[in-house]
């Protein structure tokens, strides 16, 4: 009778206890394949790979700073600075120059004078400019250019004359004979570069400046007796004090001083 009834109360706990019921064993045999199949040295997680990002190809650099020579640094410090100082000593100057420019205008507009500048002497010379010139800023610009034209003119004019001297002193070389030649070209150095300045120079230069009918006529008379002048001197008219072409009887019997005539 009592191992009847302990048969029975075995049997009804089998069938009643909780450990048996369906769901409680899906669970808990999921989570034990679960963590069974885990596995973090893998890279895997429930039979699903996990994509991992593939490392850089290119190898790390470390950039390093590198050390100039010192004698070359110092080098290259010592012609920068020689370059700067020179720099500045450009702007200086340049500056200086046009400080003393604007003195000069404002004492101009002041007195209503402009202080001469030509021909341009140095400070410590006892004789001092007779005019004042300035293309930049006195000549208008559609006739700056003829003006300056004009000038070099002038200036080819007083060459012509100090190489005429120089070929009477030729000539005075030669033969004594042509002593008074080569004196009277010195005469006609020292008279007609100061002449032609005044007389054809300066009235062409006040006529672009003002635009003076005077100016030019004064100009048109003068420049046609030097030009008349020039043709004399281009012939080399014998005791004229000119030497211009150097005619080969002059040097007929005696040694002449141009070796190609």
């Amino acid at each position: 009778m009592f191992l009847t009834a302990l048969v029975l109360n075995r049997s009804a706990g089998s069938v009643n206890s909780p450990a048996q019921d369906d769901s409680i064993t899906k669970a808990t045999s999921g989570s034990a394949g679960n963590i069974g199949e885990f596995n973090p040295f893998t890279g895997t997680e429930m039979g699903r790979t996990v994509p991992i990002s593939a490392a850089s190809s290119e190898p790390a650099i470390l950039h390093t700073s590198v050390e100039q020579n010192p004698q070359a640094s110092a080098a290259a410090g010592q012609a920068n600075l020689i370059r700067q100082q020179e720099e500045l000593e450009r702007k200086a100057a340049e500056l200086e120059r046009k400080e003393q420019e604007m003195q000069n205008r404002s004492r101009a507009s002041n007195t209503g004078v402009k202080e001469n500048n030509w021909p341009p002497l140095p400070n410590f010379s006892p004789v001092k400019p007779c005019f004042y010139q300035d293309f930049e800023e006195e000549i208008p610009e559609e006739y700056r250019r003829i003006c300056r034209r004009m000038y070099y003119l002038w200036m080819f004019h007083s060459a012509t004359l100090f190489l005429n001297v120089l070929a009477c002193l030729a000539y005075f070389t030669a033969d004594a004979a042509y002593a008074v030649d080569f004196g009277l070209s010195i005469l006609w150095f020292i008279l007609f570069t100061p002449v032609s300045f005044v007389c054809w120079y300066r009235p062409v230069y006040k006529a672009f400046r003002s635009d003076s009918s005077f100016s030019f006529f004064f100009f048109f008379f003068v420049f046609f007796f030097q030009v008349v002048v020039y043709i004399i001197q281009a012939i080399g008219i014998p005791a004229g004090a000119t030497a211009g072409g150097s005619p080969p009887s002059a040097c007929s019997g005696q040694t002449c001083p141009w070796p190609w005539l």
